[in-house]
């Protein structure tokens, strides 16, 4: 299992990638009036989402300290350092 960060239009997304494929797992916007940031949950958390960070790194850090991939039993997994680019199916 994976854990890491891709680009896509606006933002990056936090990816899981199994031997099943490939799951969204979090993710940040930037917008007009900063950085939207959300984690993934099988459930209602408003908790997890919160708009107008002011940077990439606090964005990301909020995303991760929620620790979305162990929802899919991805305990020891580390977020991988560098972002990949986004995927040919855009």
């Amino acid at each position: 299992m994976d854990v890491y960060w891709q680009y896509v239009r606006r933002g990056q997304n936090l990816m899981l990638s199994t031997e099943n494929g490939q799951e969204r797992i979090g993710g940040f916007r930037e917008t007009k009036r900063g950085i939207d940031a959300y984690a993934t949950t099988f459930g209602y958390e408003p908790g997890r989402s919160e708009k107008g960070f002011s940077s990439v790194e606090d964005a990301k850090a909020f995303v991760e300290s929620f620790r979305p991939w162990e929802l899919y039993g991805a305990h020891e997994v580390m977020v991988e350092p560098e972002v990949r680019q986004e995927s040919g199916s855009a």
